[in-house]
């Protein structure tokens, strides 16, 4: 099973966003009844437990749209990208350097985001 935390809460995400100035984040932002999103689910499910453990492994978050409503709309309020879902962020310094939404979050486009940081 992938290692990551669900935020539920908008001060789970101030906190996340705020702790990207020390290590970056990847955020995915899931639709859990979506089949699109259940896809993109299993890529980025893939992706975190391949690096589970490794010096490269980035913290990861999820957040799930409909039932976390709230948080969904402050993420893209606050990193300035229209909501989208499924959606995955790569998060530095408080910015989204990175963000791809449907079939386009891939594992290779997850990693070749994560490594040209």
């Amino acid at each position: 099973m992938a290692s990551y935390r669900e935020l539920t809460s908008i001060e789970e995400w101030q906190l996340e966003l705020a702790a990207s100035q020390h290590k970056p984040r990847l955020v995915f932002k899931h639709s859990t009844v979506c089949p699109i999103s259940a896809a993109a689910k299993e890529e980025f499910d893939s992706y975190v437990e391949d690096l589970r453990g490794t010096e490269d492994e980035p913290e990861a978050v999820l957040v799930k749209v409909i039932e976390s409503r709230p948080v969904s709309n402050r993420i893209a309020d606050d990193l300035g990208v229209r909501h989208e879902s499924p959606q995955l962020f790569y998060i530095e310094n408080e910015t989204a350097s990175w963000h791809a939404s449907h079939s386009a979050i891939t594992y290779d486009s997850i990693r070749s985001a994560v490594k040209r940081k």
